[in-house]
Order: C-alpha cells, then sequence, then structure tokens
C-alpha cells in the first residue's frame, strides 16, 4: 500500500505539475475523484489485499489521464498520437463496420494522390481513435480552423498534396511550441539540423521552427524534395518521418517494392504506424461529421491576423500594457518569440502578428510602446540576454573541473542535448575531449588576474609526494601553507592528478 502511495504522490504531481495549454485539460476533482475511487481506506485485511490490485476500470481510468496530460504537455511527441496496430490487440466492438469504411476510403481515394486502399491494419486504427480518442478532435478540429487555410495557401504553393496539412496533427498536435524527446520542434516538428538545411534561424530570442508560416514553407520545400527522390507521396510521408535513408533501405529489403504497404515491415517501427496514422487523422476529418464531430469556437481565424515590424525591442506585455490586446492571445499568434520578446537587429526584420481589427491602435499607440520599453529597460537591473544567432556548431575542448552540467548551462543547453549531439552514453568526460556544441548563449570567459597567476617570488623547497599523501597531509607538514596555495603553484585542481613521486613547489616566504 505504502508503495502505491508513493505511486500516486508521483503520478498526481505530474498532473498538476503541467499548465494547460489549451481546452483540453483535466480538472484536478476529475482527478481527486479518480483516485478516490482507487485507493478507499478499507479496515479489514481482506479488503486492504484487495486494494493493492487495481481493476480493468482503474487501469483504463489511469491510462485516459495519462494520455489527456501528454496531449497537454508541450514535450508532444509523434510517438504520443501514433498507434502501431501490432499494439491493438483484441476484438473490440467496432465504431465503423468494414463495409462502411472500404466504400469511403474508395472515395477519398477517387481525389487524392495518396493510396488510400483499405487496409485491416488502417480499420484497426481508425477504429481506435474513434473509440479511444474522439473527445480530443473538437479541440484540434478548432485549431484546424485558424492553420489549416494558412498550410493550403503554401501547399498549393509548392504543388504539394492540399490533404498533407493534416501530417501537421500527427507531428505536433497542431503545437507551434511542441518539442519531442529527441529535440525535435514546432508544427512540423523539425530538427535543428534539418531546420538549418531550410533556412529556419535559431537564436536566443528566435526558434523560427515555432513560426507557423516559415516553418509551413520549410515542411513544403522537404516534402516535395523527398517526393522528387521516390516519386511516392505515401513513401515521402515515410521519409519525412525516419528519414530518406530508412525508406531506401527498406525498399532493397523488401525486394524493390515501392508500394507502402509492401515495404512497411521492414520500416522502424514508428514508421510502420505513422503513415495510417495520417490515413485515420485524414478520414476523421473528411467525414467528421459523420461520427458527430464537430469544432469547438476558434481563438481567431488566421485571415484576421496581420503582421507590422518593429523599430526596437519590445515585449509582448508592453504591447498588451498600451493596445489592450490580451497577452495570451498575442503569445498564441506569435509563437516563434521564446521569451515572449519581439528583437530588434539591424539588417534583420522581425514582426509581430496581431488581430487586424487593431493594426491602428497598434499604430496610434507605437511611440508610447517604445517609450514604455525605454522606461522599463532604464529600470531594469539585469540587461536583457544579448541576441546570439545559433547558425553554427562549436567545438569545445573539455578542461581540468569540467563536468557536463556546467558545460550545458555555459551554453544554455541541456545535459541531454550534449550527450546525444555526442553519442554519448555516460557522463564521463576526458580531459582535452573535445565536445560538438550548439550553443543558445554566448559563453562568458572569466576574467582571471594575471597576478593571480604569478608563482610568488623567492625561493622554494621541493616536496616528493609519496604513497598515501593528500594535499591536506603535505599542507599540515609546512606552516602557514595551505592546501589552495599548492594547488596553484603546482596547477593542480583534482587529487587525482596527485601521484607518487610527483615533484611540488612548496613557497615558505
Amino acid at each position: 500500500m505504502k508503495m502505491l502511495l508513493k505511486l500516486l504522490l508521483v503520478f498526481t504531481g505530474s498532473v498538476i505539475a503541467q499548465q494547460p495549454i489549451d481546452s483540453i485539460y483535466i480538472p484536478v476533482d476529475s482527478v481527486e475523484i479518480a483516485v478516490d475511487s482507487i485507493f478507499r481506506a478499507k479496515d479489514t485485511t481482506q479488503n486492504r489485499q484487495i486494494d493493492t490490485l487495481f481493476s480493468d476500470a482503474d487501469l483504463k481510468k489511469i491510462d485516459s489521464l495519462l494520455v489527456e496530460e501528454k496531449f497537454n504537455s508541450s514535450l508532444f511527441d509523434s510517438i504520443q498520437y501514433v498507434i502501431n496496430d501490432k499494439d491493438i490487440i483484441g476484438n473490440s466492438t467496432k465504431i465503423l463496420s468494414t463495409e462502411l469504411l472500404k466504400k469511403r476510403l474508395v472515395d477519398l481515394n477517387a481525389n487524392t494522390p495518396f493510396n488510400l486502399a483499405y487496409n485491416p491494419s488502417l480499420d484497426k486504427v481508425i477504429n481506435s481513435y474513434l473509440k479511444y480518442r474522439k473527445k480530443y478532435y473538437p479541440a484540434l478540429m478548432a485549431k484546424a480552423k485558424y492553420y489549416f487555410p494558412m498550410f493550403e495557401q503554401y501547399l498549393d504553393q509548392y504543388d504539394v498534396p492540399l490533404e498533407m496539412k493534416y501530417l501537421a496533427i500527427v507531428e505536433s498536435a497542431l503545437r507551434p511550441n511542441a518539442r519531442s524527446y529527441v529535440g525535435a520542434t514546432g508544427l512540423w516538428q523539425f530538427m535543428y539540423g534539418t531546420g538549418k538545411q531550410f533556412d529556419l534561424k535559431i537564436s536566443s530570442y528566435v526558434d523560427e521552427r515555432q513560426d507557423p508560416v516559415k516553418a509551413t514553407v520549410a515542411a513544403c520545400k522537404y516534402l516535395s524534395q523527398l517526393y522528387k527522390i521516390f516519386g511516392d507521396w505515401d513513401l515521402a510521408l515515410a521519409a519525412y518521418n525516419s528519414g530518406p535513408g530508412n525508406v531506401s533501405k527498406a525498399i532493397k529489403r523488401s525486394g524493390g517494392y515501392k508500394n507502402y504497404w509492401n515495404i512497411r515491415p521492414f520500416l522502424p517501427r514508428e514508421t510502420a504506424g505513422y503513415v495510417p496514422a495520417f490515413y485515420a487523422t485524414m478520414y476523421i476529418f473528411e467525414y467528421a461529421e459523420k461520427h458527430d464531430l464537430y469544432p469547438e469556437a476558434p481563438k481567431i481565424f488566421h485571415f484576421e491576423t496581420d503582421t507590422i515590424h518593429v523599430k526596437r525591442t519590445i515585449s509582448f506585455d508592453q504591447i498588451s500594457e498600451k493596445t489592450g490586446i490580451d497577452v495570451d492571445l498575442i503569445s498564441f499568434l506569435n509563437p516563434a518569440y521564446k521569451l515572449d520578446i519581439i528583437p530588434f537587429i539591424e539588417n534583420r526584420s522581425y514582426a509581430v502578428r496581431i488581430p487586424r481589427k487593431e493594426m491602428i491602435t497598434f499604430l496610434e499607440k507605437e511611440k508610447e510602446i517604445y517609450a514604455l520599453a525605454d522606461e522599463d529597460d532604464s529600470k531594469r537591473e539585469k540587461p536583457l540576454p544579448k541576441y546570439f544567432e545559433m547558425d553554427k556548431r562549436i567545438r569545445y575542448k573539455v578542461r581540468s573541473g569540467d563536468y557536463l552540467g556546467k558545460i550545458a548551462s555555459k551554453f544554455g543547453v541541456r545535459v541531454k542535448d550534449i550527450k546525444r549531439w555526442n553519442g554519448m552514453r555516460s557522463h564521463r568526460l576526458k580531459i582535452g575531449q573535445r565536445l560538438s556544441i550548439y550553443p543558445k548563449k554566448l559563453a562568458i570567459p572569466k576574467k582571471v588576474s594575471k597576478k593571480q597567476n604569478k608563482l610568488p617570488k623567492g625561493k622554494h623547497e621541493v616536496y616528493i609526494v609519496k604513497e598515501g599523501d593528500s594535499l591536506w597531509t603535505i599542507a599540515k607538514k609546512y606552516p602557514k601553507i595551505s592546501v589552495e596555495q599548492i594547488k596553484k603553484w603546482n596547477n593542480i585542481w583534482s587529487i587525482k592528478n596527485l601521484k607518487p613521486g610527483m615533484k611540488l613547489k612548496i613557497f615558505k616566504s
């Protein structure tokens, strides 16, 4: 029972700690009710024994809460959305009959360049989404009301099928700030390197992978490139997820087949479920009303917004204070600005997107906004972070006293990122080791006084280190000599550097 209570504390803590990002969220009361139903105190020994087991209903409730929490988290990964049909076990009650699904897929296939033929695996995934995830779609459809018209504009411009807009749902659940566990970011989940390849700039202030328009253009370019390679949109989808190399290897291992379903057994596990998840999403959106699915009211439509270029660095709060535009709405419309600050950089044009009806108000209040920014800057104790473009990898040489946490803090990155960039499986470092770093901030070197590095003048004694010696025992042999002095005089910064036979300089005066 104690173990279950500990698990309960961890679970409820993770649920309550997350801030809901949109209208899909779990009221705390519902968590308490679920918890109360699972953990009722019993008086008898027999009842306490029964309480240590979860019923099927309990497990379904917990699974529902966990899935809902994942959909609320900005750490969204397409793995959370993708269902592999091999994981769907048992003959569950079907929401949609096979005959009706076949007919509807034929109708969809007639109007799309994708190969939407019936497949038992696709049947399982569609029915699973309709049965277990139906409640998430009204909120997704509300976001789609904002994003899809913009997606379609650029998909059409780059001659990419308009149905490719559903890919952003599979990738990010239409969250511009979504970040996967491997670092893929934005609506279209670009990795750092791929983003740079398609001219998505990343700096201390801005991550253009989170810019809906720029990231969509980059996705169109990438998908067009993949289609030129494989000549098939289904394979281009698979390559978008796992990389063109994995798709090429799957084609080779299948004996040369170029149909997705034929090469599917040879693709990575996630990719095997990725394309069916895309098809299932397309089906559900196209036949939403047939399944009584209707969108929630969207916050705003994309055509109701416009952009205006700023003439100095300003924050969302400053805009809101002078114009009355809600800060949350400004944040929703401008997800690329990581610090809720729009920077002003020479030879670089940054703009703020606001409701079109507020454009006149912004222009009338523009000077007041800049004056407020000047006033706030004069009162700020700590200056705003310096703009730093992360367009290059740096090579960092490990020094004595370094550890991964220290290096990560120095460059504003995470320890797990450093390990991933360098293929490291442990935290161990070696002095002189070179690490690849993609910094998010400038590493400001500490200024060291030259006087501190100079050795004292005068005679010195040479002490030969013996077996069992430590810096402390050596210092005790010389009155008024400290461990720090011995370390500084002999450039020793780790006890591991002290070895028998080593000669140490000891300055007595």
